[in-house]
């Protein structure tokens, strides 16, 4: 499996580097995965909506335009569909099963995901309907990956 992992914005927390860095060691053996940051815009406070369109339209370009046509693409948002691991663990071996072995996941940034980008998903999933902060996300969606594989092997880490 070839997994791409496109994000909003540059991480700078380095509790947050480490701990994707540590998942994705562990993910060797089972999947390819890469990590892609895009520039995310400036914001202000008060900004009107046709401003935060605006935001979402420009970091809309920038995930798409690293999405090639033969990738599936799971959305996470809010609003997409509650998962478990399990749910996680059997989409992903369906993919890999039925000949989609390409991947990419879409964190957007802290204005969320243009319609665009929601548009383009096979899939938009949520991982509960509390807000996390989008670089927490990424270690969160890199340990849930790991988790999967680890069910889709029949290995102890899921218990």
């Amino acid at each position: 499996m070839n997994i791409d992992i496109i994000s909003v914005g540059k991480l700078k927390e380095k509790y947050l580097k480490q701990g994707i860095e540590e998942y994705h060691k562990r993910m060797g053996p089972y999947a390819k995965v890469n990590l892609l940051e895009v520039a995310d815009e400036a914001t202000a406070e008060n900004m009107s909506e046709t401003e935060i369109e605006q935001v979402l339209a420009k970091e809309s370009d920038r995930i798409l335009s690293h999405i090639a046509n033969d990738r599936k693409v799971i959305v996470l948002a809010i609003e997409g569909k509650l998962i478990s691991s399990e749910d996680l663990a059997q989409q992903l071996d369906d993919y890999a099963t039925y000949g989609s072995s390409k991947v990419t996941f879409v964190i957007g940034g802290s204005l969320g995901l243009h319609p665009k980008v929601k548009a383009r998903a096979d899939w938009m999933v949520s991982f509960g309907r509390i807000t996390l902060p989008h670089q927490l996300m990424r270690m969160v969606l890199m340990e849930q990956i790991y988790r999967a594989y680890r069910i889709i092997h029949g290995h102890a880490y899921h218990k």
